[in-house]
């Protein structure tokens, strides 16, 4: 009885062990880890052809850390004003979430315009500390999601831009129709379809509020799922 006490206090350590690790949330801004510990709640929510597609990202950053590569994304809609942009910054807190380190996102159109007042405020909303750096038609965003961490340059661009990798990245199509205008995304390893339905139809609504703040929970909900799947930690 004693050496099966031992074998089941061993068990419980492990787990523990693997738990804390898994949710390595010392950086996340308070607001941004119980955002994010509610959105763990609704994990149940996300219909099972899109936990599929959500695999298949775990699957690629699984497959970057086993081959010691670079683990890049870029998040792509058209005009990469709201569903790419919120992609890319929950991407990044998810994956400080549960302590996968090594991760890098990035977002970007197949058009330029702005990131969208909107989708700015819902982001701020739901946690993250966003400063507007420029007043131009497309201006720059400082956003911030994790204390001492490094501030997310933000702004609307193409996923070509410079600022973005050029080769070896998994291209995460958030919007049906880039996905159907871009069949080809230069310099993408993999391609993954995630589409969102886009806010933008809300705009001058009553509901455009609600709206916003909804797509902002189901990419936050769909984008931790997904790194919640990742079995290798950097």
């Amino acid at each position: 009885m004693k050496s099966i006490s031992i074998l089941f206090s061993a068990v419980i350590l492990i787990l523990l062990s693997s738990f804390i690790q898994k949710h390595n949330t010392t950086n996340l801004l308070p607001a941004i880890h119980t955002y994010l510990n509610n959105a763990e709640k609704d994990f149940s929510s996300i219909p099972n052809d899109r936990k599929k597609e959500l695999q298949k990202i775990a699957d690629y950053v699984d497959t970057c850390f086993k081959k010691h590569q670079k683990v890049d994304l870029i998040f792509i809609c058209t005009h990469n004003s709201r569903r790419s942009q919120m992609g890319q910054l929950w991407a990044l807190a998810a994956a400080d979430y549960y302590g996968i380190k090594g991760v890098n996102c990035y977002s970007g159109g197949t058009e330029t315009t702005a990131f969208n007042e909107r989708a700015v405020k819902a982001l701020r909303k739901a946690g993250f500390v966003i400063t507007q750096k420029t007043t131009t038609t497309n201006p720059n965003y400082l956003v911030q999601y994790a204390e001492n961490g490094p501030s997310i340059n933000c702004f609307s661009k193409k996923y070509s831009d410079s600022t973005n990798p050029a080769n070896d990245f998994a291209a995460i199509m958030t919007c049906s129709q880039a996905d159907k205008n871009c069949p080809f995304v230069r310099g993408a390893s993999t391609r993954i379809a995630i589409h969102y339905e886009d806010p933008k139809a809300s705009d001058g609504k009553p509901e455009e509020s609600e709206v916003y703040q909804q797509r902002c929970k189901q990419i936050a909900t769909e984008m931790l799922y997904a790194f919640s799947l990742v079995k290798s930690v950097k």
